[in-house]
């Protein structure tokens, strides 16, 4: 039986990921899987804040340069760290079904509207902002696990978001002295691929995986990365779109939140999609 091996990050979520997509490829494709697990910068430097370094790539380059290298087959990404631009001699092969992909407001029983919310998703502090008149941020990194001990015990805000896809893909449904309030799409828009677990590989092997993956989360998170190469958004912009199968949802802080109809064309087109939309907003790229 041939062999292959998965370049991923070392955190437990990254890790949950890699074994859903290794337990899939491993059937599809009758092989064993390994598991080469790097840390990353984003993961080395935890008291960086995203937002100031621009948090695209933090989380990626060592996982590419892998693939690069050969080191490793494929690589497992939360599509939400990709970069909008692929580094060269590498390709998305594909995406595993979407899950959930609604942002979570996690805070302590008892409080109704935070005063506080740690987080570092210029995003999310924006949007919050419009639910929650006169809120205050303040940065939080860390596993999961350690966000939510962070809220709960060490009360350093009264809540924190987080992504329920995450939180369900690690097995947490709740947690003492935190309540879990999803957002709809109305309400928070989501980053761009949230949700949506990447595979990525040498551009030169994208037939061997391609059609193992999920066409549906493939063709909204086209949409999704239109907007964000057409932007040029990273962690330092207020920027987020989430495509469903009938209606996209964006938020930037030049316009605030906005929906528009999606229709089969504008998924086939997905660049012309964004030109489109972006001039009827008055949106250039940073």
């Amino acid at each position: 039986m041939s062999k292959l091996i998965i370049a991923t990050r070392k955190s437990p979520l990254a890790l949950a990921q890699t074994v859903k997509v290794g337990e899939h490829l491993g059937t599809a494709l009758n092989v064993e899987v390994e598991q080469l697990r790097i840390v990353t910068t984003g993961d080395q430097q935890t008291q960086w804040s995203l937002e100031k370094r621009g948090g695209k790539g933090l989380f990626t380059s060592e996982l590419e340069q892998a693939l690069l290298r050969g080191e490793a087959d494929i690589a497992v990404h939360s599509t939400k760290d990709l970069p909008g631009e692929m580094a060269e001699g590498l390709a998305i092969a594909g995406y595993m079904p979407r899950a959930d992909a609604r942002d979570m407001l996690v805070r302590r029983v008892g409080i109704g509207s935070p005063a506080t919310v740690a987080t570092g998703s210029p995003r999310r502090r924006l949007q919050l902002s419009a639910l929650h008149a006169g809120i205050s941020f303040s940065e939080i990194r860390g596993n999961v696990d350690t966000r939510l001990r962070k809220i709960a015990q060490d009360k350093v805000a009264d809540a924190t978001m987080l992504a329920a896809a995450g939180l369900a893909r690690l097995g947490i449904s709740g947690w003492e002295g935190l309540e879990f309030v999803p957002l709809s799409f109305d309400q928070m828009v989501p980053a761009v691929g949230q949700a949506a677990i990447a595979i990525q590989c040498r551009a030169a092997d994208v037939a061997r995986y391609a059609a193992h993956f999920d066409l549906a989360t493939a063709r909204a998170v086209a949409v999704e990365r239109a907007f964000q190469g057409a932007l040029g958004g990273g962690c330092h912009t207020a920027f987020a779109a989430h495509a469903t199968a009938e209606r996209l949802y964006l938020f930037h802080e030049d316009c605030g939140k906005k929906s528009f109809p999606l229709t089969a064309a504008d998924f086939d087109a997905p660049q012309a999609t964004a030109t489109r939309i972006l001039a009827e907003l008055g949106l250039r790229k940073a």
